[in-house]
């Protein structure tokens, strides 16, 4: 077990590991010998103990799958790793981008349509917030959002109002170019589907896009260069980042009149 191996390259007991992260070696014991299953403060904590860089959490909502879309799991690693990131989305605003009442509100439009738990969708929402510290990390992050994300509102006018409000703030980081895809663009936006593209470490390109199914993870180099291409159309042909502010801040506007 991954866990096991861990622990024992760094030269740690199951007690050694116990009293750096507060937890029982028999606890530690259990959970090394698939007895117990992990719970997600335990996987925190030993992920950061054993210096891990994230396989252990990442482990972690691998095994707790059902709360999560076939492939992201294996997506999600990348991300972890990546020192780059283009996005497209084209029906909601991308996960890193939301605001948490956005992001409990789309979840929640789930457990009512019988598609997911409770307890499925406060895991999914955990693990957004902690993807969500790429935005502050330093990582270049580059997201195109199509018109019509601004004007969907998701969980009403006023939780829509703080969405706009929030892609204002995160347009002034230093290391977030936001852009629109106005609708003018019409049938000569490149891209019809959402497409995450990353930069790994070694500079090498891979791709992410959903159905209603599962996610993908392109790592074929003729197909991620073709989308890499449709995305660097896309990002000459969407707004600059001052008009997009403008766009984006009108819009909510729009919406605080109404709420």
């Amino acid at each position: 077990m991954q866990l096991t191996r861990s622990r024992e390259l760094r030269r740690m007991t199951q007690v050694d590991l116990g009293k750096a992260v507060q937890y029982s070696n028999v606890y530690i014991s259990n959970v090394e010998g698939a007895k117990q299953g992990p719970s997600l403060k335990f996987a925190e904590l030993v992920d950061h103990a054993l210096d891990a860089g994230g396989t252990l959490l990442l482990l972690y909502w691998s095994w707790k799958s059902g709360a999560l879309l076939p492939g992201f799991s294996e997506y999600l690693r990348r991300e972890r790793e990546a020192i780059g990131m283009r996005i497209f989305d084209n029906d909601v605003v991308s996960g890193l981008f939301q605001h948490p009442a956005y992001s409990a509100a789309y979840e929640a439009a789930a457990v009512r349509r019988g598609e997911s738990s409770p307890e499925q969708v406060e895991q999914r929402l955990t693990l957004l917030a902690q993807r969500q510290m790429k935005l502050t990390a330093g990582t270049p992050i580059h997201v195109v959002l199509d018109e019509a994300t601004l004007h969907r509102p998701i969980g009403g006018p006023a939780v829509m109002a703080q969405q706009l409000r929030h892609l204002e703030q995160l347009c002034s980081l230093p290391n977030v170019l936001l852009q629109v895809a106005p609708y003018r663009l019409a049938e000569d936006r490149p891209l019809t589907h959402p497409v995450t593209l990353l930069t790994l470490p070694n500079r090498a390109l891979v791709g992410y896009t959903e159905t209603l199914q599962r996610g993908y993870l392109e790592q074929e180099t003729a197909t991620v260069s073709r989308w890499l291409s449709r995305y660097d159309r896309l990002q000459v042909n969407a707004l600059n980042q001052a008009h997009s502010s403008d766009v984006i801040r009108e819009a909510r506007k729009e919406l605080e009149r109404h709420a």
